[in-house]
């Protein structure tokens, strides 16, 4: 086991904990979990950046990590709906692109069809991260602000996330086998 695959593997690890920590919702608590959150955020750059690096690229880190990204942020959305801080259409509408764009891949996987991650993803993904970084921090930053910025870059992601679903499908489209 190389540190790439156990960074990821403490990505996944720090999910209940993180979970735990913003669903007890208090000031206090939230912060925890906003720093485990953003902990568990930079463990995504910087097992990639090992794994490259260091020439550790593994089958394992290429299912598991971007499985440990969807978790993590799927858990982040799903308890602010839960907390009431997010719309459950927007979260249902970022969910099925994740899931139909990683089940696409697999097919393609399984036809020797390799689509690597696109800037678009990227950029989606970080935006993600961001907005959820701001909602948990919302109730100190609406203070301040005088309005939800959370929300706001979280419409961004969600158009973000439609674009690269998109992107991806058009490059899917002509690769793989639809029957």
């Amino acid at each position: 086991m190389n540190i790439p695959n156990l960074l990821t593997i403490g990505r996944m690890v720090l999910v209940p904990f993180f979970m735990v920590a913003l669903l007890m919702n208090t000031q206090g608590t939230r912060l925890a979990a906003t720093v485990i959150f953003i902990i568990a955020s930079m463990t995504d750059w910087l097992d990639g950046y090992l794994a490259r690096k260091n020439n550790q690229i593994t089958n394992f880190g290429k299912i598991m990590d971007p499985l440990a990204d969807k978790v993590l942020t799927a858990a982040a959305m799903i308890c602010l709906v839960q907390l009431g801080d997010v719309p459950a259409w927007v979260v249902v509408l970022i969910l099925f692109r994740e899931y139909a764009i990683t089940g696409l891949r697999s097919v393609a996987a399984a036809e020797g069809v390799v689509i690597a991650a696109s800037i678009w993803g990227k950029v989606k993904t970080t935006v993600q991260m961001i907005a959820l970084i701001l909602l948990m921090l919302n109730p100190q930053l609406e203070v301040i602000l005088g309005f939800n910025l959370g929300i706001i870059v979280l419409y961004v992601a969600l158009i973000l996330t439609l674009y690269s679903g998109l992107d991806y499908l058009l490059k899917l489209k002509n690769q793989i086998s639809w029957s």
